[in-house]
């Protein structure tokens, strides 16, 4: 008698950049380490397997997904693991309230974390004529960045170093459908020659600082020694309390310190974090965080798995 039961994978993971190849190699290299079948789905496989899924010919129990932020070619694959896998890393739901800059600007307020001073403007498709108040652009100060809201992605849309309302009026038409932040420029503070500004990573419990200098993006590891000696643990409560207003599983922050001893989330949620190896490109991640990353998600699919058969006892 035939057997109509679907080929069952443990973890599946949408990818659609090709720089992404090495994270998702260490990604199935920690997962097969321990026993966790994994598949791949790019662009090309994509309409394929949406085939086998409708045919009910093949299943998957945990979702980790970098490809939907890039092409929408890939939301109903998306929607079907809402649906039906059991782990999802990073659900959909939340990265789609979490990348909204406006929203979290007002939530990081709310629950008194530092933020750039903004003005939030509404889309261009909903609103076409702006009135500046020049008093509220000069609180902002003579250079200011442009950034849209929900536009992510390699700093896409951003505008640094920013002085007339011309330049923001041409902005807002570049994403018309976006809301945009005006936003002061902040400028860190120095210890020992390095810029205050940190890239954290938070990943399935652990928060991961680093030195990213936002001049060069070169990243250097954040010691423990640093930590102390710089006194820098607000690192880690300022990434707790992102992390419990955004519910990510895996994400990066931007902080600054500044002169004045104060904490500045600077890019407030970012769902897709660029993973390639430093020793390969020089604004790539530390290697060792990379790996540890990789080991972390596979630790993650593992556990939820542990806990799934043991329901079944």
């Amino acid at each position: 008698m035939k057997d109509n039961k679907p080929q069952l994978y443990n973890l599946a993971i949408a990818w659609n950049w090709e720089f992404d190849s090495d994270f998702i190699s260490g990604i199935e290299h920690e997962c097969s380490l321990r026993g966790i079948s994994t598949y791949k789905i790019d662009t090309n496989h994509l309409p394929h397997l949406l085939g086998d899924i409708k045919d009910n010919k093949i299943t998957f129990e945990a979702f980790f997904d970098r490809a939907s932020d890039a092409d929408p070619h890939f939301l109903p694959l998306v929607k079907w693991m809402e649906e039906h896998a059991t782990c999802l890393i990073n659900p959909y739901h939340r990265v789609t309230h979490a990348i909204d800059k406006a929203n979290m600007h007002l939530e990081f307020i709310t629950n008194g974390l530092y933020v750039p001073n903004t003005i939030i403007l509404s889309p261009y498709n909903e609103q076409r004529c702006i009135s500046m108040d020049e008093k509220e652009l000069k609180n902002i100060g003579n250079f200011f960045v442009i950034k849209p809201a929900n536009t992510t992605g390699g700093g896409t849309g951003v505008i640094m170093n920013a002085v007339s309302i011309s330049e923001i009026i041409k902005a807002r038409q570049e994403h018309k459908n976006d809301k945009y932040l005006i936003q002061e420029t902040i400028i860190p503070t120095i210890f020992e020659g390095k810029r205050a500004w940190f890239r954290v990573y938070f990943a399935f419990g652990e928060i991961i600082p680093c030195w990213w200098d936002d001049q060069t993006h070169r990243y250097t590891e954040l010691t423990k020694n640093e930590e102390s000696c710089f006194n820098l643990s607000g690192l880690r409560n300022t990434m707790s309390i992102i992390q419990r207003i955004c519910g990510l599983d895996f994400f990066s922050s931007e902080i600054a310190l500044t002169k004045d001893g104060k904490l500045v989330v600077v890019d407030y949620v970012n769902e897709v974090c660029d993973m390639r190896l430093q020793s390969k490109y020089y604004n790539g991640a530390p290697d060792d965080i990379v790996h540890k990353i990789e080991q972390l998600i596979a630790e993650h699919v593992k556990t939820h798995l542990n806990q799934k058969n043991e329901n079944k006892l």
